[in-house]
C-alpha cells in the first residue's frame, strides 16, 4: 500500500495576505506544466473576478500537478488558501486534506498576524511545514534577519529555507524539491471502509452539486451508494475524477488521493463542508474529525431590494452556502424592509464578499442593514437569551444586564506606532493585556476587546496610523457584562428598525447625534416637518428637524387687511397638520447605506 502512495504529495500553501501565496501557485502550474503557456494568466486559481480585482483569494482551490523528478513522476495535489483572517475555516479544512504545507513569508515584511495563526493552524493538524521567504529580489527585502526569525520560530535551519521571488521564478525549483522530499505520502487502508473529506463544493446548474474531496481511507467508484455521515443522505455516485484545471473523470478515487465527485445532488442542504462521506452498504463507523459548525462573529439583515426578488435571494443564499459554509442565515421580517434574511458572518470582509457575490454572481440587488453582534441578554427569572438584532431586545423591565463578546486581538506593528496604536485600543474600549518584542523593530501589542468596536473602521484606522504596515489577527475569548442599551431612530416619533442598534451608554449620544445629522442630508423634504430623533426609552438624546417645503399662499396677496393674509397662514398650518397625521416619511435606499459609515464619525467624536 505504502508504495501506491509513495509518488502522492499533498499539500496547502498557507502566508499572511499578499505575502504571494497565489503568485507562487502559478509558478508551480509553470514549472509541472500543468496547464500550457498559452493558457496561463496571473493568479490562475483565483477564478473569482472579485478575487483578481482585490489581489485577494476568497476561496481555497485545488489542482493536481504531476512533477517529472529523477525518482519518479510525483502527483502534487496542491491547495492555495485565503490569508483574511475572516476566512481562517476554509484555510482549516483545506489543511484537514493535506500532510504538509508551504508557508510562505515575505522577506520584507517578516512574520505577520495571519502568518502565526495559520501556522498554529498546521500545527493543530499535525501537518509538516515547509518555510519559504518570497520577494527576496525587492529592494527592501532582509531575507537573512526573515530567515533567522522564520528559523527561531519553528525550529528550522535559517540557511535550509528557500529564498525565491514567486513573481520572476527564482529558485521556484528548490520548493517542488522541498515538497516531494520533506513532506510524507499519505497515510491510508484501501481495503478500509471508505472515508472521505468533504473539503469545498461548488453548484453547477447541469450537473447539480460537486463535492472536492479527500480519499482518507477506502476508494470511490462510480455506481457506488454512499452516505453522508452527517446529515444521513443517500445518493448514487455518477462521476469521479481529479481536477487539474478542468475536470478529469476517472474510473475511481483511492486511498490518498485528492478530487471530486458527482452524484446528482440537487438538495443543497444535505452537502455539508467538513463531512465525511462512506458506503451505504459497508460504513465507516466513524467519521472523520474536524467537522464543526461554524459560529458567526457578526450578523446584518439582507433584503431584497425588489420585493419580488425574495424567492431569488433565498435560492442565491442557498448555492453560496455550497461552497462558503461559514455564512449562515434565517427569515426576518423588516417594517422598513418588508421580507428578507438575518445573515451571519465570520467579519467584515466577508459580508462585504457575500454582498458582492449575491450581487455578481447571482444578480439579486440586495440592501443590507447595520452589522451587529450577539448579545446574551440576561432576563430577571436568572435565564439568559442570544440575541442578534436589536429589534428582538425585550422590555428593559424583563432583563437585568447584556453581556457582549470580546475578543483576543494581536496586533503586530513597527516599534514607532506603538503609541497611536495604544491609543486606537483605548479609543476603542480595549484592555492592554500584552506588549512583545519579534525582534528590535516589530512588537506584538495584545488586547481584550469588544467585538462590535472592532467591527466598523478598526482596520481602516489601524492601516492609517500605522501607514499600512501593522498587521491584525483576532479570536473570539468570551462574553462580558457592560453598560449597554437600545438606541432607537425615531422619524415623527416612530422607530425605524433598520437603523436601532445596541450600544455603550458612553457613546450613544456620539453615535446618535452623527447618524441624525446623516440622516437630516439623505431624507427628502416633505410637505410636512420631519423629526429625526434619538431616543434612548422614552428619552430623547439628539434631535434634528428637516423643515417642510412651504408654498408661499401670500403671493397672491397684495396688500390689503392683515386678517386675510392671517387665515391663509392658518388653513396652511391646518393642513400641514393633517398631512403629518396622515403621510409617511420615505427613507432612500441610500440612508440605510450611509449608516454603515458612520462609525468613523461617531467614533472619531468620542475620543
Amino acid at each position: 500500500m505504502e508504495k501506491k502512495h509513495k509518488f502522492i504529495r499533498n499539500f496547502s500553501i498557507i502566508a499572511h495576505i499578499d505575502h504571494g501565496k497565489s503568485t507562487l501557485a502559478d509558478r508551480l502550474i509553470e514549472k509541472t506544466q500543468t496547464v500550457s503557456s498559452n493558457e496561463m494568466t496571473n493568479q490562475l486559481l483565483d477564478s473569482m473576478d472579485l478575487e483578481r480585482e482585490r489581489g485577494i483569494t476568497i476561496k481555497a482551490h485545488a489542482i493536481r500537478m504531476v512533477y517529472k523528478h529523477p525518482d519518479g513522476e510525483y502527483i502534487l495535489n496542491m491547495i492555495d488558501t485565503p490569508g483574511h483572517v475572516d476566512f481562517s475555516y476554509e484555510v482549516s479544512r483545506s489543511l484537514a486534506a493535506c500532510e504538509g504545507a508551504v508557508l510562505v513569508v515575505d522577506a520584507s515584511q517578516g512574520i505577520e498576524a495571519q502568518t502565526l495563526s495559520n501556522l498554529y493552524l498546521a500545527i493543530e493538524n499535525d501537518l509538516t511545514i515547509i518555510p519559504v521567504l518570497n520577494k527576496v529580489d525587492l529592494p527592501g527585502a532582509d531575507p537573512d534577519h526573515s530567515a533567522q526569525l522564520v528559523g527561531d520560530l519553528l525550529g528550522y535551519d535559517p540557511d535550509l529555507i528557500p529564498r525565491i521571488s514567486a513573481k520572476s521564478g527564482l529558485n521556484v525549483e528548490a520548493v517542488l524539491e522541498k515538497i516531494v522530499q520533506e513532506i510524507p505520502p499519505p497515510k491510508g487502508d484501501e481495503e478500509a471502509p471508505l472515508q472521505a473529506l468533504i473539503f469545498d463544493s461548488v453548484y453547477d446548474t447541469y450537473r447539480g452539486v460537486i463535492n472536492y474531496i479527500r480519499v482518507v481511507h477506502g476508494s470511490l467508484a462510480v455506481g457506488q451508494k454512499i452516505k453522508m455521515m452527517k446529515t444521513g443522505a443517500e445518493y448514487m455516485v455518477t462521476e469521479v475524477g481529479t481536477f487539474s484545471m478542468v475536470r478529469n473523470p476517472k474510473e475511481k478515487l483511492n486511498s490518498g488521493m485528492v478530487g471530486y465527485f458527482l452524484a446528482n445532488v440537487k438538495t443543497i442542504s444535505d452537502v455539508k463542508i467538513g463531512d465525511t462521506i462512506t458506503h451505504s452498504q459497508n460504513p465507516s463507523l466513524t467519521a472523520l474529525p474536524g467537522y464543526k459548525d461554524i459560529l458567526p462573529m457578526i450578523f446584518s439583515g439582507i433584503y431584497p431590494i425588489n420585493p419580488e426578488d425574495y424567492k431569488d435571494l433565498r435560492e442565491a443564499l442557498e448555492k453560496l452556502k455550497l461552497n462558503d459554509s461559514a455564512i449562515s442565515w434565517e427569515p426576518e421580517t423588516s417594517e422598513a424592509l418588508g421580507f428578507g434574511f438575518r445573515a451571519g458572518f465570520l467579519g467584515l470582509l466577508h459580508m462585504e464578499i457575500v454582498q458582492e457575490r449575491l450581487d455578481r454572481e447571482f444578480g439579486v440587488d440586495i440592501i443590507t442593514t447595520v452589522p451587529n453582534v450577539e448579545y446574551h441578554v440576561h432576563l430577571n427569572d436568572g435565564s439568559f437569551i442570544k440575541i442578534e438584532s436589536p429589534s428582538k431586545l425585550p422590555d428593559p423591565s424583563r432583563y437585568e444586564y447584556i453581556e457582549e463578546p470580546y475578543v483576543r486581538v494581536q496586533l503586530f506593528t513597527p516599534k514607532e506606532y506603538v503609541g497611536a496604536l495604544m491609543g486606537l485600543c483605548d479609543e476603542k474600549r480595549g484592555e492592554f493585556s500584552t506588549m512583545e518584542y519579534i525582534d528590535e523593530h516589530k512588537v506584538i501589542l495584545k488586547y481584550e476587546m469588544p467585538l462590535a468596536e472592532i467591527m466598523f473602521d478598526f482596520y481602516d484606522r489601524l492601516k492609517s496610523v500605522s501607514r499600512g504596515y501593522a498587521g491584525l489577527d483576532y479570536e473570539a475569548s468570551g462574553y462580558r457584562k457592560n453598560n449597554l442599551i437600545k438606541l432607537d431612530i425615531l422619524l415623527n416619533g416612530d422607530p425605524v428598525d433598520a437603523f436601532s442598534v445596541i450600544i455603550h451608554r458612553e457613546k450613544s449620544v456620539h453615535y446618535a447625534n452623527a447618524i441624525c445629522t446623516k440622516l437630516k442630508e439623505l431624507i427628502p423634504r416633505q410637505q410636512f416637518d420631519v423629526a429625526i430623533q434619538g431616543a434612548i426609552g422614552g428619552k430623547i438624546i439628539s434631535r434634528t428637524t428637516v423643515k417642510a417645503v412651504r408654498k408661499d399662499v401670500l403671493a397672491k396677496c397684495y396688500g390689503g387687511d392683515i386678517s386675510r393674509k392671517r387665515k391663509l397662514l392658518e388653513k396652511q398650518k391646518e393642513g400641514k397638520k393633517r398631512m403629518k397625521n396622515i403621510g409617511s416619511v420615505e427613507v432612500p435606499q441610500k440612508a440605510f447605506l450611509a449608516v454603515l459609515s458612520l462609525s468613523d464619525s461617531s467614533s472619531n467624536s468620542s475620543s
